[in-house]
């Protein structure tokens, strides 16, 4: 399908939809109940994922969708796809029993391996994250019309602003901490790591820890649409679906190309 502003307005919609839907959730005494891979599991992914899955199924019948939610589908099958909707319909669900406002809504196309579009949205903080290759990157906050277009910034090499995971953190990270002569800290949840940086007020997010591809591609889409990049340990481009695990390698999230990140990497 062709990238158009339309398309992503048609995903920014799908998206706020979904993230309404998990409010009242959110603002109740909801049930949580632990999915074998052991992570938490709410009434609000599973509300976030039936809306998703019939709104992009309505309008784009015969694009394939992946989503944490149905996730059972064999390699085979994935393998044949050019192009296809990767979907985390509630991320962050730690952050959602928390009640800390940071989790988000996910949705993004990927095509060739690559997220070719994204879409990012925080429904308790009202605020939409969105981009595209061809298009950009932009922010709407608070069912505002106006719409920002965002960029990354020029990376404080001296002092850069660090995010660190608020529900994720282990050694790894420690020690790539360590092998900076100072920084920032930057607290946040979920993939709205990316959307900072995306919009300049961060410099660099390193995972070394496990992910899983729905957790990274909408916001790699926008992060990538700003300016910025998403790799592996060693440099090279984060892909999807080129196998039949969907955890992503550890990766280096960050605005600005110029400055080596990866000289951090504990080795």
């Amino acid at each position: 399908m062709d990238i158009t502003r339309e398309l992503l307005d048609t995903i920014c919609e799908i998206a706020v939809e979904a993230g309404q839907a998990t409010l009242p959730i959110y603002h109740s005494d909801f049930e949580v109940v632990t999915k074998a891979d052991d992570s938490p599991l709410t009434q609000a992914d599973l509300a976030a994922h039936r809306v998703i899955a019939e709104r992009l199924t309505a309008a784009f019948a015969d694009t394939p969708q992946l989503s944490e939610e149905a996730a059972d589908i064999d390699y085979d099958t994935r393998a044949e796809w050019r192009e296809y909707w990767l979907i985390d319909p509630l991320d962050g669900t730690r952050e959602f029993i928390n009640k800390n406002d940071q989790f988000t809504i996910n949705i993004a196309l990927v095509r060739d391996g690559r997220p070719v579009l994204g879409v990012v949205y925080a429904p308790a903080l009202d605020t939409l994250w969105f981009g595209a290759d061809t298009l950009g990157a932009f922010k709407r906050e608070g069912g505002d019309a106006v719409t920002t277009s965002i960029t990354c910034a020029t990376a404080q090499t001296d002092k850069p602003r660090v995010l660190v995971s608020r529900s994720h953190r282990g050694e790894a990270i420690d020690q790539l901490l360590s092998r900076m002569s100072d920084y920032e800290p930057v607290s946040m949840g979920s993939s709205l790591k990316f959307c900072v940086i995306a919009e300049g007020a961060a410099d660099f997010y390193p995972r070394l820890g496990p992910t899983s591809e729905w957790d990274t591609a909408a916001g790699h889409a926008v992060l990538k649409a700003a300016g910025g990049q998403v790799v592996d340990t060693r440099g090279r481009p984060v892909r999807y679906n080129e196998t039949d695990s969907l955890l992503n390698d550890w990766f280096l999230a960050y605005g600005d190309a110029t400055h080596d990140w990866q000289a951090y990497v504990p080795k």
